[in-house]
């Protein structure tokens, strides 16, 4: 795996513990590029700590089923995506925009007593994700599009249907989970499936649903 100028070959080239960014709705996976806007100032600290050192980020979700408590971090989810650091600029204003290229997805083994304002974690990675998944030959590529196509016209949506055409299956699969408008829960099942092939089943069986129970709504408006 590759992310800018560094390659990731097996789980000794990644650190034991990174800093993590825990942020609802947010999904990064393998090779995948995740803009971000930062501006709270523990979130600043965290960027310029990782630039210090691996330039390494993990995203990882809060969990759902974990009750708010005021003033107390929430649970984490047990996996998440860690990503490198492949551009940062400064705003006017005093947030970093920065982007994150997927390296690896790992289980979280342990968080860390660091005595810093973000949070850290142990982690431990995904070794397959540092390969090239093989299974993208297998994902059923006309199914996708055409529910793809499907919710775009149900949702009058539109969009670049040539690039979509022209990605590769592992850019279009990874690409449209990133960029899907669903929950929190369904954006860890896509990062937790265990390969492209079962990623893009997700992603189908998620549309699907999503698109029959619109259905069903119309009908019942209907009657």
């Amino acid at each position: 795996m590759k992310a800018g100028n560094v390659v990731y070959n097996e789980v000794a080239d990644l650190p034991e513990t990174i800093p993590v960014f825990p942020l609802a709705g947010a999904l990064l996976l393998p090779d995948g590029r995740l803009p971000l806007n930062i501006f709270e100032p523990r979130y600043l600290r965290m960027v310029d700590h990782a630039l210090a050192g691996s330039r390494l980020i993990g995203m990882i979700q809060p969990r759902f089923d974990s009750p708010e408590g005021e003033g107390a971090d929430p649970a984490l989810c047990d996996v998440g995506c860690a990503g490198r650091i492949v551009s940062v600029s400064e705003s006017g204003d005093g947030r970093y925009l920065i982007v994150l290229h997927g390296v690896c997805r790992f289980h979280l083994r342990e968080e860390l007593a660091a005595g810093t304002s973000f949070r850290q974690c142990r982690i431990l990675p995904f070794p397959a994700d540092l390969q090239e998944d093989r299974s993208a030959e297998e994902v059923d590529r006309v199914r996708l599009l055409r529910t793809l196509r499907a919710y775009l016209e149900a949702n009058e949506l539109e969009a670049d249907w040539q690039s979509f055409m022209r990605a590769d299956n592992g850019m279009l699969v990874n690409g449209l989970a990133m960029m899907a408008p669903y929950g929190p829960a369904e954006k860890q099942a896509l990062l937790e499936a265990p390969d492209l092939k079962m990623r893009a089943e997700t992603l189908i069986a998620i549309t699907e649903r999503i698109l029959a129970r619109r259905e069903g709504d119309a009908r019942r408006t209907l009657q």
